[in-house]
């Protein structure tokens, strides 16, 4: 059961993400019915078909014919979406480690710096250079 949920969920965030909707896919059974008009209509194969109500002759076939309006706008993919995402900062006077909490914070640091004795830091590649 947790596979179906995790594959279901998945799907969805797929399907989701490339602009797909649930009733697009409920109405693929109207495409295939216009199809089928069109194709013993009109003679069109699915490519003729696609640019008429999707692509480039879309303007052309929606003046030419003005009685299939009802039937064109029951197909699939007729959506228009925008995505507008707004970031918001919220900057705070009081900063979050200031807030009262029942976790003490350690305010004294628990480290100390000790000069090496190794040969690497000595004179040599890794020290600033002596003359601006």
């Amino acid at each position: 059961m947790n596979r179906l949920i995790t594959i279901l969920t998945a799907m969805l965030i797929l399907l989701q993400s490339i602009n797909i909707h649930f009733t697009d896919l409920v109405e693929l059974g109207q495409l295939v019915e216009h199809y089928k008009f069109h194709s013993e209509e009109y003679g069109d194969n699915f490519t003729v078909f696609l640019s008429k109500h999707y692509g480039e002759l879309k303007a052309s076939h929606s003046q030419k014919h003005q009685e299939e309006q009802k039937d064109h706008e029951k197909l699939p993919f007729q959506h228009q979406s925008q995505c507008f995402q707004q970031l918001v900062f919220v900057m705070d006077s009081n900063p979050f480690m200031g807030s009262r909490s029942e976790i003490p914070v350690a305010q004294k640091g628990n480290f100390h710096y000790q000069m090496s004795d190794s040969q690497v830091w000595g004179d040599g590649l890794f020290q600033p250079p002596k003359q601006a």
